[in-house]
C-alpha cells in the first residue's frame, strides 16, 4: 500500500496516522524513542506491508508484469490500489476524501517534531504537491513510478511505467477489490491487539 491507503487504514488514531507516514523511513527495532501512539503507527505500516507482500493475490498479480519488472511490481501495485482506493473512497470510508486529506495534513503538522527529517521531507512534498488529492488521476501513478524510479542505482526501471500498467488495469482494480477489504479487516484485528 501507498500513503493513501496507509493513512486510511490507520484512521482514526492520530499516532497511527504519523506512524504510518515515519514507517517507511525509520527501520529498525522500536525502541521508545518515540511516542507509543506513534511507534504503533509504525508497527501497524509494517504489519501492513508484510501482509500485503505476503498474500497470494499479490504473487499473481506480480506475474501479470514482465519478468524484469516483477521484483518492482510492487510499487506500481502499490501505487495502483491507492488510485482505486481514491476512485471508489466512498466504499470504504464515511468521511469525505477532501475533509480526510485535510485531516491527515493537520496530524501530520502538529506532529512535525517527532518525524525524521526524510517523513519531514515526503510530508512537505505531500502537502505542496496535494499528492493525497492526486491518487484519483491516473497520469499520477506512472508519474509516481518514474519519481520513485529516479532513486534505483541501476536505472530506472520504471520510465515505461504507463505501457506497463495499461495492459493490467482492470485486473488491477478488480483485485484491488477483493483485496482490500480483507486487508481492513486484518488492520482491524490488529489494531485491537495494539490496545
Amino acid at each position: 500500500m501507498n500513503y493513501l491507503a496507509h493513512f486510511q487504514l490507520a484512521w482514526p488514531e492520530e499516532g497511527l496516522v504519523v506512524g504510518a507516514l515515519e514507517g517507511d523511513y525509520l527501520k529498525g527495532p522500536l525502541g521508545g524513542e518515540l511516542p507509543e501512539p506513534i511507534e504503533q503507527g509504525v508497527r501497524l505500516h509494517r504489519a501492513i506491508d508484510a501482509f500485503t507482500d505476503q498474500h497470494p493475490l499479490m504473487a499473481e498479480l506480480r506475474r501479470e508484469f514482465p519478468p524484469r519488472l516483477r521484483r518492482y511490481a510492487g510499487i506500481l501495485i502499490d501505487l495502483s490500489f491507492d488510485h482505486y482506493l481514491s476512485r471508489h473512497w466512498s466504499h470504504y470510508n464515511s468521511q469525505q476524501q477532501a475533509d480526510f486529506k485535510r485531516t491527515v495534513y493537520a496530524s501530520l503538522e502538529r506532529n512535525r517534531q517527532f518525524l525524521s527529517p526524510p517523513a519531514l521531507r515526503m510530508y512537505a512534498r505531500m502537502r505542496e504537491h496535494d499528492l493525497l488529492g492526486r491518487y484519483g488521476e491516473w497520469e499520477t501513478i506512472p508519474a509516481t513510478a518514474a519519481r520513485i524510479g529516479e532513486r534505483f542505482r541501476r536505472g530506472n526501471p520504471f520510465l515505461q511505467a504507463r505501457d506497463h500498467l495499461e495492459p493490467v488495469r482492470q485486473r488491477l482494480e478488480q483485485s484491488f477489490f477483493d483485496f482490500y477489504p480483507e486487508l481492513m479487516d486484518f488492520c482491524s484485528r490488529f489494531k485491537v491487539r495494539l490496545n
